[in-house]
């Protein structure tokens, strides 16, 4: 299977499914953009950073939707959700692109 780079797929699950759920007003279709992304970088986590590092990648990934939601209230939606985007990101690379 090829291989291909996570930390794109990351952020941009993470922009798009909030701009999905803030646009249409639907949370759950916000949900499925971050569930696809999630998959689609899992499935390139264990081939690469194998169980450990996919856990630490899937609570991170997971971990920052979730706290985007207390930070918005200090720093805004979009700067959190861009901050926790990044930080995903990041730390999707160090742990897996970098390797591929």
């Amino acid at each position: 299977m090829a291989r291909f780079p996570t930390a794109p797929i990351v952020a941009g699950s993470l922009v798009g499914g909030y701009l999905v759920a803030r646009e249409t007003k639907v949370r759950a279709l916000g949900g499925v953009v971050l569930a696809a992304g999630g998959l689609a970088a899992g499935s390139q986590w264990r081939r690469v950073a194998g169980p450990a590092g996919t856990a630490v990648l899937a609570a991170t990934y997971l971990g920052g939707f979730g706290a985007s939601h207390p930070l918005a209230k200090k720093i805004g939606a979009w700067p959190a959700v861009l901050s926790v985007a990044g930080v995903s990101a990041l730390a999707s690379w160090a742990l897996s692109d970098r390797k591929a």
